[in-house]
Formats: C-alpha cells, structure tokens, sequence
C-alpha cells in the first residue's frame, strides 16, 4: 500500500539522517475508503493523487506550525504492507480526516518510492498560506483564499537518492 507522509524540510533532514520516518506512530494519507467515496472515482492515480494533495496540506499545517521551518512543504511516498496503515474507523466520512490513515511503526526511508517537495519559487505563497491558516481555520474567507492559494503549486517529484541535494 502506498502512503504519503507529510513533512518539513528539517523533517526530511532527519530522516535522511536516522535512516527512518518515526519514531512511530505515523500519520499519513492513502487512498482509503472514505477518500474513494468522497473523490467518486475509480482511477487509482487520480485517488492517489488526491492522497498526495491531503498529505501536502497535513504538511503546510506542520510548517505553520514551526516558523523556522523552510517554507516549502514535503511529502513522502512509501509503500508499506498492506494492513500497516489503519484509518480510524470513528472518522470515516469527517472530511478533515479523508485519506488519513496512522502506520504504526517507523518506516525505513529507503522503502520510500518519491520525495515531493516545493519548487523553490512556491515558498512566498507556502509561506503566506502557513501564516493564514489560523485565520482561515476561523472561517476568515479572505485567509481561506491565501490558504487555497498554496495547491496552485504543484509538488515536484524527486527520487529518493536526490535527498541530499532537498536538504543540503
């Protein structure tokens, strides 16, 4: 099963560091039922990029969570067994939690397929979103158009042994 991890920069850092995505438990996002049901689709990369874009928004919440963080969200693609990652059953149709899935364990980073991260000319309109959320979480419609703003910024894909050159 493919799931995708939000991170930060510093986050991906680390891990590249520790060799691992944990300590565990992890939260990700993954084509689960609820998200197949909310998406009304059967085309699995049209599922699994609507995951990914789940995964990206968990990531800018951890950015505007951190203000040193580098204003660039990123997000883990790896695959896990099948049954590893559980969405829990209370929050099926909740659409803050569509896709959610929790994978128990630390995940080796060298199980992971792609990294997606930011282009480096996003981060004036990541940041912006990051420093709206709040607002935007209290119904401010002006701050949820800063907020939405970030997803016209497509993740750009990189390989796993490009890392280095992420976080260097």
């Amino acid at each position: 099963m493919r799931v995708y991890v939000p991170l930060t920069l510093s986050g991906l850092a680390e891990a590249h560091k520790n060799g691992d995505l944990g300590p565990g438990p992890l939260d990700a996002f993954a084509v689960t039922p609820a998200l197949r049901e909310w998406y009304v689709s059967d085309d699995i990369e049209e599922l699994e990029y609507a995951a990914l874009n789940r995964a990206a928004q968990a990531s800018l919440r951890q950015i505007a969570g951190h203000p040193e963080a580098a204003r660039r969200r990123v997000v883990v693609a790896v695959d896990v067994a099948d049954g590893a990652a559980v969405a829990d059953p209370d929050r099926g149709l909740d659409q803050s939690a569509l896709g959610e899935v929790r994978v128990a364990g630390p995940v080796r980073l060298s199980k992971a397929a792609a990294v997606h991260v930011d282009a480096a000319d996003a981060e004036a309109d990541i940041a912006a979103a990051a420093a709206a959320l709040g607002a935007a979480d209290q119904g401010d419609d002006d701050a949820q158009f800063t907020v939405d703003g970030a997803e016209d910024h497509d993740l750009m894909w990189f390989g796993v042994q490009e890392i280095p050159h992420l976080i260097g």
